[in-house]
């Protein structure tokens, strides 16, 4: 809670003072000298000096005003004194009794400021403690060495970081873990989805706009690097970035300015940027879909996060922690795996990673009959698709049924993205687009003969 200090040179107003620190919702503290106030924080400071300001100015100069919201209240209402004590460093001078009114609303509005500082501090910590590197479970070797490059990066500010793993395998969480245990961790921390915006509103969410920059633009509006000032923006899927906006975005890394749509001038921005996705762009490069530039200057520090089907020996402690904390959110006994349940968890390939892992467990705490869970609990996903590629390959099949199956497999694999799958494959994308399509058999025929 914020603290009302109150540095007694006179006693004139002593009355005063905790009907002040009540109305303002504030402790209140009384000092006798200046020293007393040298281990404040999150405090505002009165000098109570009615009938001797004359010795303000040598006060005030022992006092942390660099730091500390300080007020001087004297009775004399003389144009020298006020302009003195403010030169020594006052934020105000209030003259009693009138401008008690005054007094009372400076207060309330100072003591508002420290208290939405304490609330960030707060959140910050309770954000640094949910986005601890010990949070992210996993033992495996390949996981270890993603986490300690992401670590090395921390102390760093300035340093650009590049995230790359599959849907679901925690790049945001890593991002969030940069950004809480480093030094711009008591800025914002602000995330936009590259790939859920479209292209003519992206580049006014990231840069912002000026006043009649287009049609519906009737206000000023700053961008999401500007409300990042001093923190993190964490670009999310920027593998899908629209090409003439990823030149914008490499002029802002590279002279760390922005120009907003519609503006004249350069505003500086001091943020650092955390980029992620689950397309591997040194390919988009060579297909002309990224910019070359861009991905270099992005590519400072990469961190590759495995899934899950490659770090095997986590899918375990993974279940077993999903199982404990979902079992205490909603207030059911925690259930135990049977050796066949932990053997087809481990087979499983888990194409959605961990978060895959997560949703399956919750569900299966939901619906759990018993203290034990059998391989029934977690049935495999089920992809609405037509034809038999859709679910388990019938043998014997023909070669462009297991071609239909592993593209259809490998899109799912991609989130869909039929460009990603392709490349996977080792595939164009026109092949794979007749690979899903059975009735285009003369023409893979036509192809494998070549």
């Amino acid at each position: 809670m914020p603290t009302l200090a109150v540095l007694t040179l006179s006693d004139s107003f002593a009355a005063q003072w905790p009907v002040l620190a009540a109305e303002c919702g504030c402790d209140l503290a009384v000092l006798t000298e200046p020293a007393g106030a040298a281990c404040l924080t999150n405090a505002v400071v009165l000098v109570a000096a009615g009938g001797i300001e004359d010795e303000c100015p040598a006060v005030l100069a022992e006092l942390p005003t660099e730091r500390l919201a300080v007020a001087v209240v004297g009775a004399d209402p003389a144009h020298r004194v006020a302009s003195a004590v403010v030169r020594a460093g006052a934020d105000e001078y209030f003259v009693l009794p009138a401008d008690a009114d005054v007094l009372s609303s400076w207060l309330r509005e100072r003591v508002a400021r420290v208290q939405a500082h304490l609330d960030r501090h707060s959140f910050v910590a309770a954000e640094r403690g949910k986005y601890r590197f010990d949070e992210i479970l996993g033992e495996s070797e390949a996981l270890h060495q993603a986490l300690d490059r992401a670590a090395r990066v921390i102390p760093h500010p300035g340093v650009t970081v590049l995230i790359t793993g599959e849907t679901g395998t925690g790049k945001e969480l890593v991002a969030r873990a940069i950004h809480y245990n480093g030094p711009r961790r008591d800025a914002p921390f602000v995330d936009v989805n590259c790939a859920a915006i479209p292209d003519l509103l992206l580049e006014s969410e990231l840069f912002g706009h000026e006043k009649g920059a287009f049609t519906s633009a009737t206000a000023a509006k700053p961008g999401l690097f500007e409300l990042a000032g001093g923190g993190t923006l964490f670009l999310d899927e920027i593998g899908h970035m629209p090409l003439p906006l990823q030149g914008k975005l490499l002029r802002a890394l590279e002279e760390r300015t922005i120009r907003r749509i519609g503006g004249t001038r350069s505003i500086p921005v001091d943020v650092r940027v955390v980029a992620a996705t689950h397309v591997n762009l040194a390919a988009s490069v060579s297909r002309g879909e990224f910019r070359e530039d861009l991905f270099y200057r992005l590519d400072v520090m990469s961190i590759e996060l495995p899934p899950l089907r490659a770090r095997r020996e986590d899918i375990l402690p993974l279940a077993r922690h999903f199982l404990a904390r979902f079992a205490a959110e909603y207030g059911v006994p925690t259930p135990r795996l049977s050796p066949e349940a932990e053997l087809a968890l481990e087979r499983r390939d888990w194409p959605g990673n961990v978060r895959e892992l997560r949703n399956a467990t919750e569900r299966a705490v939901l619906l759990a009959t018993g203290d034990v869970l059998g391989p029934e609990a977690f049935p495999p996903p089920r992809f609405p698709a037509e034809g038999r590629g859709a679910g388990p390959l019938p043998f014997p099949a023909t070669m462009r049924e297991i071609a239909r199956a592993a593209a259809e497999a490998m899109v799912r694999l991609c989130g869909g993205n039929k460009s990603d799958a392709a490349r996977r494959l080792g595939i164009s994308r026109a092949r794979l687009m007749r690979a899903l399509d059975l009735k285009q058999a003369s023409d893979d025929d036509a192809e494998d003969s070549e």
